[in-house]
């Protein structure tokens, strides 16, 4: 095992350890012995297993949280991923999710058992609904694209009890990539829309598509651009016109809180990504949390159950809290109530910070991202270059230097020990770096980043061998991605006398 200053170049576990060791130890048995054989065959079972790593506990502890820390996250400083809004999680949020009230408690409870739970739920969806505009909230989906798919899902129940055979789904060029696919496993048919020189959706385009197979328009906003469109209630209105219902992915609703409610621009569903927006972990295959809100028309397709209020309380007795079926519901989506845990944090966020706040988070959101655009627009080409949200994107390369690319840059920023931004989307820019650094950052964080990238794109100018070779500094560096994606190792071969 070596180091490179304090970074551990970890060996495989294959390569730890040796004959007789050994990570625990039973007791002797005090039932009868059982042969294996005898209850698996003897076919299934064999002695030992070539090259099976021989390592004590304590090895594998130290080989693990060596690995652990090549990870990087949150707490080891900016994420500057753009639409993914990695920004800090409140401490405050673990402390509540972890009350036995709510840790311990069973899903399959009765709801006599279950009132503080579910209350909590009942209030979590008031909430959702009002910072949105929109008349009531399922808490049912575990994600995003789940949000997204009940949407469509709800879209077509919609359609179908009207007795209309709608189809068409249109997307703006500068959506999220999940709005496609999310149509597309709708059995939808997808017509792209293309964006207007300032970002927007074009509006002639708009209105060429609307016809009466028109089921809806999918519209990011802001969107992955960084933009909010400025014609997005003329946008909702052609679409309405045309009979068909207006989707907005909330995704980047961090910079709206507060400020403007969908529901009011004519938004008639919409997801939310409680580990964006309100704080809750995400990352590593979750758990995340995507609930729906949908505008009146369409409540009674909402997933099955709702909590709801089920009998009224006075002054003497509180309200009781139970389930109830919307009456052309499309079904469940996901047991229970979807990822408990992450609502219990998302309420907390919201009841901390109360209105003020949360409209301090998308100012604060939007400042930080003006002021790192103003920072680097004169080392970096903004191809759409006016105030933006939360986010921006620029392009990593240069007329003048043919041979560098997004990539190069975002793995030379590992070297400066910084998160690299999005990479490669939207798509509608060429060698795009997407960039949001939240509200959580601080000036000097911010300038911190900026001045990397800046002197990124000097290097880039002088020394760009420097960018091809980079990251130099991490344990590991640059990887033939192509390679790792088309030839697939997913199992280690050891050889029997390793």
């Amino acid at each position: 095992m070596t180091t490179n200053g304090t970074t551990f170049r970890e060996p495989l576990i294959f390569d730890i350890g040796g004959e007789g060791r050994t990570g625990f130890a039973l007791p002797a048995l005090d039932v009868p012995d059982t042969d294996l054989a005898d209850v698996l065959g003897g076919g299934n079972i064999r002695d030992s297993v070539p090259g099976f790593p021989r390592v004590s506990e304590v090895e594998v502890v130290r080989h693990f949280h060596r690995l652990s820390k090549w990870n990087y996250c949150i707490e080891n400083g900016l994420y500057p991923l753009g639409s993914c809004t990695m920004k800090h999680n409140p401490r405050i949020n673990e402390v509540l999710a972890r009350l036995p009230g709510f840790v311990e408690s069973h899903p399959l409870r009765p709801t006599s058992a279950a009132q503080g739970n579910l209350e909590l739920l009942h209030h979590l969806s008031g909430l959702l609904a009002e910072i949105t505009g929109l008349d009531a909230v399922t808490l049912h989906p575990c994600a995003g694209s789940h949000g997204e798919l009940t949407g469509m899902m709800l879209v077509k129940k919609h359609f179908d009890t009207l007795g209309e055979k709608r189809k068409t789904v249109l997307i703006p060029d500068s959506a999220h990539g999940t709005n496609p696919a999310t149509s597309a496993m709708s059995g939808m048919r997808v017509v792209e829309l293309k964006s207007d020189s300032r970002g927007n959706v074009d509006l002639e385009a708009l209105r060429a598509e609307c016809d009466d197979t028109l089921a809806g328009l999918m519209l990011t906003n802001p969107n992955t651009l960084g933009l909010f469109d400025e014609h997005v209630s003329e946008v909702a209105e052609i679409v309405h016109q045309a009979g068909g219902l207006v989707y907005g992915d909330g995704a980047n609703m961090n910079a709206l809180l507060g400020i403007v409610r969908p529901g009011d621009l004519g938004i008639d569903i919409l997801h939310y990504n409680l580990h964006k927006t309100f704080s809750t972990p995400h990352g590593g295959g979750g758990p995340g949390s995507g609930p729906v809100g949908v505008a009146p028309h369409l409540v009674d397709f909402l997933p099955a159950p709702v909590v709801a209020v089920v009998e009224e309380g006075d002054d003497e007795q509180a309200p009781l809290f139970g389930f109830e079926t919307p009456v052309k519901t499309i079904g469940r989506v996901k047991a229970f109530n979807g990822h408990f845990g992450m609502m219990v944090r998302a309420f907390t966020y919201m009841r901390m910070h109360g209105e003020e706040g949360l409209r301090q988070i998308a100012e604060y959101a939007v400042l930080n991202a003006n002021y790192l655009l103003a920072r680097l627009r004169d080392s970096y080409h903004v191809p759409y270059d006016r105030i933006c949200m939360h986010e921006f994107v620029a392009e990593g390369r240069w007329p003048e230097i043919a041979d560098i690319r997004a990539l190069d840059i975002s793995k030379r920023l590992m070297d400066y020990g910084i998160h690299p931004p999005t990479n490669y989307f939207p798509l509608i820019v060429h060698e795009s770096l997407m960039i949001e650094p939240t509200e959580t950052e601080s000036k000097q964080s911010l300038d911190a980043f900026a001045d990397a990238m800046i002197k990124i794109a000097q290097e880039a100018q002088r020394e760009p061998e420097l960018l091809h070779n980079a990251p130099i500094s991490t344990p590991v560096g640059r990887l033939d991605e192509v390679k790792a994606a088309r030839d697939l190792v997913l199992r280690c071969a050891v050889d029997s006398e390793s």
